[in-house]
């Protein structure tokens, strides 16, 4: 069987820039989660904002990605509209998608939700404690009933994205905020997955539980062997008929 192909996503700014950001991930969020998801099922590569022209994002690796797990923070803007839109088609045609952190405000989680996808925020070293609501399904097998971050930027209600299809995960910081911060969604052929955790600053990339998660989400987000939606695009299908 031939493995799932992930890329991860970064800016890739702030580990450049920010001594604790450095500190956590010295070679880039995108390298640490590359070595800590590392699978004999899973071929995972890079790519960053300033890698070239299309931040690592050309047309000919994303048609050989099947999940594409996006990392991004204060750069947003600085994505071009036509690569973002380039991931919103794959994302169409079945390519999975995993938002991570401040990910929902990124040029492709906003046009995948079409709401401005905004929120409550502070950064005030608060504990978090992530509740697995949906114990059943396939994100969260392996992982417990909760689990506690030591700090973590808060991200709280209301946030403005469309009705999930499945919550899986409410946080709850010691601020008394809460958030639907684990959610599913899909368009066209395509699932997509949204989970908070991952603020540069602090390590909850580091644990176990969020490692977890997200190993499940790449595989539950796998395009489920459909990949004929050029066919279907192009109406080769219909002449066939």
């Amino acid at each position: 069987m031939n493995p799932l192909r992930v890329t991860i996503w970064n800016e890739y700014c702030h580990e450049l820039e920010d001594k604790k950001a450095k500190a956590n991930y010295p070679e880039g969020i995108h390298e640490y989660l590359r070595g800590a998801l590392q699978a004999d099922d899973l071929e995972i590569r890079t790519a960053w904002l300033k890698q070239d022209k299309e931040h690592g994002l050309s047309k000919k690796l994303l048609e050989r990605t099947d999940v594409l797990m996006w990392w991004g923070h204060m750069h947003h803007e600085k994505v071009k509209d036509e690569i973002a839109q380039r991931v919103v088609d794959r994302v169409h045609e079945g390519m999975g998608f995993i938002a991570m952190h401040s990910a929902h405000m990124s040029k492709p989680f906003q046009r995948l939700m079409g709401t401005p996808c905004t929120l409550r925020w502070r950064e005030a070293d608060e504990r978090c404690v992530v509740w697995n609501v949906n114990p059943g399904h396939p994100i969260t097998q392996g992982v417990p009933l909760h689990f506690e971050l030591p700090m973590e930027e808060m991200y709280g209600e209301a946030f403005l994205i469309p009705q999930p299809e499945e919550l899986i995960f409410i946080s709850w910081f010691e601020g008394g905020n809460v958030f639907r911060g684990g959610c599913t969604f899909t368009r066209g052929m395509g699932k997509i997955f949204y989970f908070h955790p991952g603020h540069e600053t602090y390590r909850s990339f580091h644990n176990g539980h969020v490692q977890r998660v997200l190993a499940n989400g790449i595989r539950w987000a796998a395009p489920a062997g459909f990949r004929a939606f050029k066919e279907l695009k192009s109406g080769d299908v219909m002449k066939k008929l």
